[in-house]
């Protein structure tokens, strides 16, 4: 690579990392927002919410790569052909291929991370925040009590508590277990707290009274200093975590267990999962295209680019929102998935073309006249 195309690289590199950067951050803010119910409402702490954010992020990297490749070259390029940069590159005699190179080479290599990330990082990342989902919606000791609001966590189960502490310590504690012949037992408790033994989660309450109606109507009263109410019976022993599309790797939608119900009737969608993993990469050589088409393949202008800026732009957000609307037509027909990968192509194709449309002038070399001399005019 030559000094000047290594120049033009990094003019390209340090707005990309920026407008990376940046998208990432504004996307993990609105993830975070959407997940504050694990906070809220299961009763869980700071780190599972960001670590949730954190393993979204691999899905959301790859929509945000194009985006932020296209917004960092519109920014370098511009700048670089308002300030003539670009029209010395022409004039030295660099042809258009020469000055784009380095552009389409640092969206090759996006591509590339986005397609490593689709095939592994991706699906490793969600299986991962599932099996976290799964965890926070099955934690019932986290979900027990929510303060003020009489709760049902399990089947059988309803659970109230006035107030709560720093601690964790609840008062007023009010608690009704329905049994299977039709009975039930009631708790009334000044103080309790959920906690574990032997791995298992328990409700100690204090300074509280049982009263329990048996299927004959018989009422039996007892109070207590201390009583520990097992919670483990209410657990769900029979639930698993079941993996969704986007959670399965490219062999796994590609070549499903047909035997299983379930991979039998999402067989078409899991293909249309598989394609987009393949074809999403294809958009940031697409963009890239764009945006060079939309500053260098215009005539020279001192006055900046913001007309062809701006259509380019509409077209970047009409391709991309085609391709989502063809991947979710493609769940229901198999035979559109070309289409996804027809539409980046055939809108870098035309990117490209509006590109090489406009001709390189580069400035002649004026000779002296025949009898004069170049230096002063004068007659040889």
């Amino acid at each position: 690579m030559h000094l000047i195309e290594r120049y033009l690289l990094r003019q390209l590199v340090g707005p990309t990392v920026l407008s990376v950067t940046a998208l990432s951050i504004v996307a993990m803010l609105s993830q975070s927002l959407g997940a504050l119910d694990i906070i809220v409402n299961q009763g869980q702490s700071a780190f599972v919410l960001i670590k949730l954010t954190l393993l979204a992020l691999p899905q959301l990297m790859v929509l945000i790569l194009p985006i932020a490749l296209f917004v960092a070259a519109l920014v370098a390029l511009n700048r670089l052909h308002t300030e003539q940069e670009i029209v010395v590159c022409f004039a030295s005699g660099m042809s258009r291929w020469q000055v784009i190179s380095p552009a389409i080479g640092l969206a090759a290599v996006v591509a590339l991370v986005a397609l490593f990330l689709n095939l592994w990082i991706s699906p490793l990342a969600e299986r991962v925040m599932r099996n976290e989902l799964f965890r926070v919606r099955t934690d019932l000791a986290a979900s027990l009590v929510h303060v003020g609001e009489f709760t049902e966590p399990a089947p059988g189960l309803t659970v109230y508590a006035q107030s709560s502490d720093a601690g964790g310590s609840l008062r007023n504690l009010f608690v009704i277990q329905q049994k299977p012949d039709g009975g039930d037992t009631t708790f009334f408790a000044a103080r309790g707290k959920v906690s574990k033994r032997n791995g298992s989660p328990v409700l100690i309450m204090h300074d509280g009274s049982e009263q329990e109606f048996t299927s004959g109507g018989v009422l039996d009263y007892l109070r207590f200093d201390e009583y520990i109410f097992d919670l483990s019976n209410f657990l769900s022993k029979n639930e698993l975590v079941h993996y969704k599309i986007s959670d399965r790797y490219l062999h796994e939608l590609l070549f499903p267990d047909l035997t299983q119900a379930w991979e039998r009737r999402e067989r078409v969608a899991m293909l249309a999962e598989a394609h987009a993993r393949l074809s999403a990469p294809l958009y940031s050589i697409t963009f890239m295209a764009m945006a060079l088409a939309a500053v260098i393949g215009g005539p020279f202008s001192r006055l900046g680019y913001a007309r062809r800026i701006i259509g380019f732009g509409a077209a970047a957000a009409v391709v991309r929102i085609l391709g989502f609307a063809v991947q979710a037509a493609c769940a229901g027909s198999a035979w559109l998935n070309i289409l996804q990968y027809a539409i980046p192509i055939g809108a870098a194709w035309w990117a490209f073309a509006e590109l090489f449309r406009q001709r390189v002038r580069r400035p002649i070399a004026l000779r002296p006249l025949k009898g004069y001399t170049a230096a002063n005019g004068a007659p040889a």
